[in-house]
């Protein structure tokens, strides 16, 4: 681990969620839901940059991590335990099928823009 870079190597979604409310909660109660779910969609943006950028693993944990922290932002502005809602959706497999491995047929879905969207899997 480089000097200086101190983390937790392994937490819960909800201690991840009671640590960033503990370093940004005031600053986030004062920004408020749209101007958070602004910044979130910023910090989407970026990793979308990452990816198709292909910048390297560091970057994308960088942004992987804004993201998440954003995401745990709006769920305590709007008083969600992202931990309960990840596992009450998917804690028993696929929310459709209830299996895990998913066992849904691939579906097709049209994006924002029109493009058909395929699943490969």
């Amino acid at each position: 681990m480089p000097p200086g870079n101190r983390y937790v190597a392994a937490m819960t979604i909800r201690e991840f969620q009671k640590r960033i409310e503990g370093q940004y909660l005031e600053r986030d109660v004062a920004r408020g839901v749209q101007g958070t779910f602004v910044w979130f969609v910023e910090e989407v943006g970026e990793l979308a940059r990452a990816i198709q950028r292909k910048t390297g693993k560091k970057n994308l944990r960088e942004e992987f991590a804004d993201v998440l922290a954003w995401l745990s932002t709006l769920a305590s502005l709007t008083g969600v335990d992202l931990e309960a809602a990840a596992a009450a959706k998917y804690g028993k497999g696929c929310p459709a099928c209830r299996k895990s491995p998913c066992r849904c047929a691939p579906k097709g879905r049209r994006s924002a823009w029109g493009k058909r969207l395929t699943s490969k899997v």
